[in-house]
């Protein structure tokens, strides 16, 4: 008995630890559905019983023409006819009805998702951004959805909950990009270099507490790498006084063309979206509340013509202008105080070769303290971003004491072997990130941590602040403060679009009238997955990086892009003209911008529709000719608007990183490939067959006594 009892216990402790560890491994191996890898909600097109291809038939938004005039009929008759500027005397509305709910101020992540949420609770919404959709902040972000390590870390050791709240949250939004836009969204390991031991069981807890907040909307588990290892996966690492690495995961997305795939859908469910109209004043009724703006079009100036002006009626205004959120508010109060501190975030971009391409990298502890990612994209590498305060501009262009301050750090931790130099900086961006102080706080000084929404005496509600990752949750609580403040009444979508492109899916099922965009797909994410790219080559015989590229970027709309690309007739690729050899951005997308995402500038498809000016600054001076040519042909545009075009782009490219040098750059020069570079810093970068090098000329191991060698093994250095 007693000798039962004696072994009882430790096979019950054993037994005990068994458990518990073979919970501990089956919860980190268990199986998981991995968001953004599901199979598409609709199938590709197929064959009919005839045997013809059957493309599919996704609706169309209204052309900009229309979405003018339904802002113009909301002002009155006779602005609806003239398109004159009148004031609100003589700009009585026809009819209720013409008014609409919401008029939207600046259409970047937050304003446009603020459409895309009020629309789908069947809301009347207008939308209007000066520039265009994500011209602004929400196109120069490190392209990271993430709940943010470093906060969590703020939480712990300061026992913020604020930050902890922070944190929960944006681990939430974070999976919801996965959901609805999954063409425009990844998982992304990122990776922690450790160069002490004692740092592995510290980063090993903040990684797990990260996965353990985010729960089921957590993907892959965080876990340690040796130092082989995390050589192995990261070849570029300095090997000094690496001890190995942690690995977690997060989020990555095209921000620009999420914001408008966010707009588009927006448009596609009914919203009034226009880019290029510029508010110039807000109008006021009798009893001091605001109840519209005036605007004028921008792109009548563009052609040469006086611009249209003209009154929008809305029973309730929302500023989501971001950084220029001052700019408008005093348009409502000229004594306001300004809520808004900018600060400068510079991110430069440098060849693929400088990190994995599935692989990036942070350092939380840089020279003064501040973080720094490290992040493959669009088959480049990002390295970004500083934290400084700035003046608020337009096209704010990088400074070279920023760029330099990133590549210091940036050769921090790279092998000794790899030069980072300043020529491998194909594009340098600054954006303005608008931290926002609350105007009705005690200290007037301390900043807001996540979002402000703030309603004037007057009625203009503003929603500030925040960041990409939770402009969902932003806009839900914009609106829910809109349809208290104004007396709004929500109703469900009952005519929701085919957004799909069948009738298969009903995209109004759940649009109640609350707010569902946690559900609501956006444009290209039915027909979406992970192998559609396979499809679009076999049918349409587009290069393999181009049809990744195409998926990737437009999901399910791909076929539509692929369809308005030129053939070739060459054996193969059969269609798609590339706009520039580097890069797989081809001639279709062009056509797609300007016929289905209101591009009305060259900027427009080189920054935002396409990241060619993002990526390569020189390679979309190169590529604008073609852009410009392509979209003359599309909105009819005579030889002075094309003039415009070229001038106001290569001005754009210098915010882009574009060097002085070539800011003075023809478009003749350009096509003829005249253009001189010996005079820029990338011509020296690399030994150049007219410029042999006299130690390798003289090594016998290149062909001693065989001058067509030498110089064939020059050439190719």
């Amino acid at each position: 008995m007693a000798f039962r009892q004696r072994l009882a216990k430790p096979l019950l402790y054993t037994t005990g630890a068994a458990a518990l560890g073979g919970g501990v491994l089956y919860y980190t191996y268990r199986p998981r559905n991995i968001p953004g890898q599901d199979p598409a909600v609709v199938g590709p097109p197929g064959y009919g019983a005839e045997g013809r291809f059957r493309p599919p038939r996704f609706p169309k938004v209204r052309s900009r023409d229309d979405q003018i005039r339904d802002l113009k009929r909301s002002g009155g008759s006779k602005g609806a006819t003239t398109g004159l500027f009148k004031s609100s005397e003589e700009a009585a509305p026809q009819n209720d009805e013409d008014v609409y709910d919401l008029l939207v101020i600046g259409a970047g992540a937050t304003g446009a998702g603020i459409a895309l949420d009020a629309v789908t609770r069947g809301l009347r919404v207008a939308i209007v951004e000066r520039d265009d959709f994500a011209s602004g902040t929400s196109s120069k972000s490190t392209k990271l959805v993430h709940g943010g390590v470093r906060y969590l870390e703020k939480a712990v050791w300061e026992l913020d909950y604020n930050q902890y709240a922070l944190v929960k949250e944006a681990l939430r939004e974070r999976k919801y990009f996965l959901d609805t836009a999954p063409h425009l969204s990844s998982w992304l390991p990122i990776m922690l270099p450790l160069d002490k031991w004692w740092k592995a069981p510290y980063y090993w807890a903040g990684t797990k507490a990260y996965d353990f907040l985010a729960g089921s909307e957590g993907i892959e588990s965080s876990y340690f790498l040796t130092r082989s290892k995390a050589l192995d996966a990261f070849p570029m690492l300095k090997k000094d006084n690496l001890v190995g690495a942690l690995v977690y995961y997060d989020g990555a997305h095209n921000d620009s063309r999420m914001n408008v795939s966010l707009a588009m859908t927006a448009a596609l469910y009914g919203a009034t979206v226009v880019n290029h109209i510029e508010v110039t004043g807000l109008e006021k009724g009798a009893n001091g509340q605001l109840c519209g703006a005036r605007v004028k079009d921008l792109v009548q100036e563009k052609n040469g013509k006086k611009a249209d002006e003209f009154v929008i009626r809305a029973k309730g205004i929302i500023n989501a202008t971001g950084p220029f959120t001052d700019s408008i508010r005093k348009m409502d109060d000229q004594n306001v105080k300004e809520i808004v501190a900018p600060s400068s975030g510079v991110h430069v971009v440098l060849p693929g070769y400088y990190s994995p391409q599935k692989m990036g990298l942070i350092d939380p502890k840089t020279s003064d303290g501040r973080v720094i990612f490290f992040l493959p994209w669009q088959g480049n590498t990002i390295a970004g971003t500083t934290d400084a305060p700035t003046k608020i501009s337009y096209n704010p262009v990088a400074g070279e004491e920023e760029i330099d301050w990133i590549l210091s750090e940036i050769s921090h931790y790279l092998s000794p072997d790899i030069n980072v130099r300043r020529g491998d900086v194909l594009a340098a961006w600054s954006g303005i990130r608008p931290l926002v102080k609350d105007p009705n706080a005690k200290n007037t000084e301390s900043l807001v941590r996540n979002h402000l929404i703030n309603v004037s005496p007057s009625g203009l509600l503003t929603c500030a602040g925040g960041k990409w990752t939770t402009y969902r949750q932003m806009a839900e609580e914009a609106v829910d403060e809109a349809v208290k403040t104004f007396s709004l009444t929500t109703k469900p979508v009952l005519n929701a679009p085919d957004v799909s492109g069948t009738e298969m899916v009903d995209d109004g099922a759940r649009l109640d009238g609350s707010c569902q965009t946690h559900q609501v797909k956006l444009v290209g994410a039915h027909g979406f997955s992970k192998t559609l790219f396979i499809n679009l080559i076999q049918h349409f015989g587009v290069e393999t990086d181009v049809a990744k590229h195409l998926t990737e970027s437009y999901g399910d709309r791909a076929w539509t892009v692929a369809a308005l690309s030129v053939p070739t007739e060459k054996r193969f690729p059969v269609r798609g003209e590339k706009i520039s050899a580097l890069y797989p951005f081809i001639d279709g997308e062009v056509r797609y911008a300007v016929r289905h995402e209101y591009a009305q500038t060259a900027v427009d498809v080189l920054a935002r529709r396409t990241r060619l000016a993002f990526l390569n600054a020189q390679a979309a001076l190169e590529a604008l000719p073609k852009v410009i040519d392509i979209m003359a042909g599309e909105l009819k545009w005579d030889n002075k608007r094309k003039e415009v075009e070229w001038r106001d782009t290569v001005a754009f490219l210098e915010s882009m990183g574009l060097p002085k040098s070539k800011l003075s750059a023809t478009r003749k020069q350009v096509e003829n490939g005249t253009l001189s570079f010996r005079d820029s810093i990338e011509y020296k970068m690399y030994s150049r067959h007219d410029q042999p090098n006299d130690e390798l000329e003289s090594d016998s191991r290149l062909g001693k006594g065989n001058p067509g060698l030498k110089e064939g093994a020059a050439a190719e250095k």
